[in-house]
């Protein structure tokens, strides 16, 4: 693809446009021939209520940067508390969901559901680690050379 982009270059095209087409046609072939790999979320009780308590703080603390006064100071306390209280509710209420489905899956005897929701809160959070070897055995950690 990126090929017949720079074949079918016009003398008055923009360079930039020319880039921006090879771009595009780079990253529609690494999707197409890699595929497209989403992310786990790991807080999976955030959601978009959660979203605009994060949007309410950081519009307070962009107001108090703009002006210091102690009215500022005091509306960013009281949304501070206010968004991390709506944190802690909703991640312990998150957790309660997930304690009665172990509980009800330790009673019903689903037994690989049980362990796997059990190995999940004893394991917490594990990030990706993306190393792979190349042709002379090194060990290879960048993106840009894990995909050439």
């Amino acid at each position: 693809m990126q090929v017949a982009a720079l074949e079918n270059l016009n003398d008055d095209e923009d360079e930039n446009r020319t880039w921006e087409n090879i771009n595009e046609n780079t990253q529609t072939s690494a999707r197409e021939s890699l595929g497209l790999h989403e992310l786990k979320q790991n807080k999976p009780w955030f959601d978009e209520e959660c979203l605009g308590f994060l949007n309410q703080r950081k519009w307070a603390k962009t107001q108090w940067i703009q002006d210091p006064s102690q009215s500022n100071v005091d509306i960013l306390n009281n949304v501070r508390s206010e968004v991390s209280t709506h944190f802690r509710n909703k991640k312990k209420a998150y957790l309660r969901a997930k304690i009665e489905e172990l509980e009800t899956n330790s009673k019903i005897q689903n037994i690989r559901d049980l362990y796997r929701g059990n190995n999940d809160f004893k394991k917490g959070y594990q990030p990706r680690c993306n190393i792979v070897k190349d042709e002379k055995d090194d060990l290879v950690a960048d993106s840009h050379s894990i995909v050439a």
